[in-house]
């Protein structure tokens, strides 16, 4: 292996190939051992149906000297995926439709003689404002009789944490931090409601399911696959069941601390449309490839950037707000937008083997361009973080940084300095300012009309 080359480190698993980078491009390598399968995947029209339709992540075939020569057959170029995410920060409409892609895929590819031998929701990312699945090599020969190998794995990443945030509540879906293959079935059946079990899909799916798995642990492999024989016709049906089960999984967006923000907003008509106007001028002057959102609510401000085409990342911790703004993505048809579930005082840690299959919010930045709106109160206030270690989170985070400063005159401040004591001797603006300029230089200060917060734009130094 080069210096230039390197084995991307979540992907290891399956014999069948892995990612690597070359010059800092991605690549995947497809190993011998695959090589009947990718033909089929290719000359079945499969993937040429999946990719045409947005379902199946593009590539191309290139001639570059693969990284483990011995063992390989084939080197591919996939599309690039501007962000990964995962599935513990999507909202309910994107682990949901995600669920639904999946089943779809592979509804397909049976079809064409192949079958998912993964359902893991890591392989599933959104691009475009579609769920797409990345992994090329997921597929392999469907045989007459067999099971869907996947089909637990598939329960445990997609059914019980959509049963669990639509059934019980949604907040559960943080269960996928803990659970990264997935939510154990027997501990989704003991946290859903009784009421639950009327349900046929999920009796079937997760509280019998649980039970098989349990019953049936310690059976030899091959006696399983003997017992576990499922025609096509019934396959099919198998995947019918799981897709009506999900679609009548529903989940109403309200009852959140910030689902309704913008409806209590202390902001008057010309304050709001100034600001708009000052962040929209600012991304059209400074061109970013990306932007972050961070405390986007339900992405208002987000779309000043995605507009004019940039790739932005609207994160928030409200999953009502996240999930009103995924939404507007699909009916709007938005491309360039991305909401996603973000705790910024408990952000997604690396997770894994060796801490490195899943990537830490800070190892997935830095963005071009930084939105931090009417948030800076809430981390400086209402979590104790010092201005200093906000200055370094920012600069950490991105080049650029639109900041609002939002004083204690303002009502929003008052408010939250109403139940604790106010102890923040240095949240002034001059404070604000000269702990800032350790680690930006500011190019911009203007006072929001009729308001008395003032927006910054600055540039790492």
């Amino acid at each position: 292996m080069s210096s230039t080359q390197a084995q991307h480190p979540a992907s290891f698993r399956d014999p069948s190939g892995f990612l690597f980078t070359h010059e800092s491009i991605l690549y995947r390598q497809v190993n011998q051992k695959y090589a009947s399968e990718y033909k089929h995947l290719i000359e079945s029209g499969l993937y040429e149906q999946l990719a045409k339709i947005g379902r199946l992540i593009a590539h191309k075939e290139v001639d570059i000297p693969p990284i483990k020569a011995a063992s390989a057959f084939k080197i591919l170029q996939p599309e690039v995926i501007p962000f990964i995410s995962y599935p513990y920060e999507w909202s309910f409409s994107q682990l949901k439709e995600a669920a639904l892609a999946t089943l779809a895929i592979q509804k397909r590819a049976i079809k064409a003689g192949m079958s998912l031998k993964d359902a893991s929701a890591y392989n599933i990312q959104f691009h475009r404002g579609k769920a797409i699945l990345i992994d090329t090599l997921s597929f392999e020969f469907y045989e007459e009789g067999n099971p869907w190998v996947a089909y637990k794995q598939f329960c445990q990443h997609f059914l019980a944490p959509l049963a669990l945030m639509a059934k019980r509540d949604i907040r559960l879906s943080q269960l996928l931090r803990v659970y990264i293959d997935g939510i154990p079935l027997d501990l989704a059946s003991d946290l859903l409601p009784k009421s639950s079990k009327l349900n046929a899909g999920l009796m079937m799916h997760i509280h019998l399911h649980a039970k098989a798995q349990s019953k049936y642990a310690d059976e030899d492999i091959e006696e399983k696959k003997q017992k576990k024989k499922i025609n096509k016709q019934a396959l099919l049906s198998l995947i019918d069941s799981l897709k009506n089960t999900i679609k009548k999984l529903e989940w109403n967006p309200a009852g959140t601390e910030w689902g309704n923000y913008y409806e209590i907003t202390n902001y008057t008509d010309a304050a709001f449309l100034h600001k708009k106007e000052l962040i929209f001028e600012w991304v059209k002057e400074r061109e970013p490839k990306e932007v972050w959102d961070l405390g986007a609510n339900n992405g208002i401000f987000s779309r000043l950037a995605s507009e004019q085409g940039v790739f932005t990342i609207s994160f928030d911790i409200d999953p009502a707000a996240v999930e009103q703004n995924y939404r507007q993505v699909k009916s709007s048809k938005e491309e360039n937008l991305l909401p996603l579930v973000s705790d910024l005082t408990n952000p997604s840690p690396a997770l894994g083997w060796h801490n490195n299959e899943r990537e830490s919010f800070s190892e997935r930045a830095p963005a071009d361009m930084v939105f931090a709106l009417a948030l800076i109160h809430h981390l400086a206030i209402s979590n104790n973080v010092p201005l200093q270690q906000l200055a370094d989170f920012f600069s950490d985070t991105g080049k650029w940084l639109v900041i609002e400063f939002v004083p204690k005159s303002d009502s929003q401040v008052k408010k939250l300095l109403q139940s604790r004591e106010d102890i923040f001797n240095e949240y002034m603006l001059e404070d604000f300012e000269r702990v800032f300029k350790s680690r930006f230089t500011i190019h911009k200060k203007i006072h929001i009309n009729e308001s008395e917060r003032h927006l910054f734009l600055m540039e790492r130094r």
